[in-house]
């Protein structure tokens, strides 16, 4: 099966702010960027669309795939962040358990959220069951953090290697195979 991954386009936040599962809007360059993605996408032919409920995702799938429903699923979520959502990546490295996870972030919960190692049980268990669905082609609507799971599982990478030399842009579009 072909799994198609299309990253939200970029958001309404100043750089170098963590934001993670908060819902915060679009960024005004929005229409050029759903200009990039149809092209990016035109005449691909899926058999379904699932996409994170957050609205910077929702907005973007609804826009590409008109004809397409557009299936919810929470596993397609960024990371939770907890107390760390809205801050800036400086001042949470500034503190000692902000300075502690970024360390250890792959086994670590970050304050009050989830650790790398729970939001990899969520997008595995995306994948398992799509896995066994009889699609041949679908696509996901979803972040950063996601796409880099999905990378690491399916291309057979270490989570290290992915998440220090892949970081997918905003609106880009990712085919992978799920075997």
């Amino acid at each position: 099966m072909k799994l198609i991954a299309i990253r939200h386009t970029r958001v309404a936040v100043p750089a170098g702010i963590c934001y993670g599962q908060t819902d915060v809007p679009l960024a005004d360059s929005f229409l050029k960027e759903l200009s990039e993605v149809q092209a990016a996408t035109a005449g691909l032919k899926v058999d379904a669309v699932f996409s994170s409920p957050l609205s910077r995702c929702q907005t973007l799938a609804k826009a590409v795939f008109t004809h397409h429903p557009i299936v919810q699923d929470d596993r397609l979520k960024e990371m939770n962040f907890g107390q760390w959502e809205l801050q800036t990546w400086d001042a949470i490295y500034a503190t000692p358990e902000g300075r502690h996870w970024m360390n250890h972030y792959q086994e670590l919960p970050t304050v009050r959220g989830e650790s790398l190692p729970e939001l990899h049980q969520r997008v595995a268990d995306f994948v398992h069951e799509l896995s066994r669905s009889t699609h041949k082609r679908v696509v996901v609507v979803t972040h950063a953090g996601v796409i880099r799971l999905l990378k690491s599982m399916l291309e057979n990478q270490s989570m290290e290697a992915v998440f220090s030399n892949f970081a997918p842009s905003y609106g880009g579009v990712y085919e992978f195979e799920i075997k």
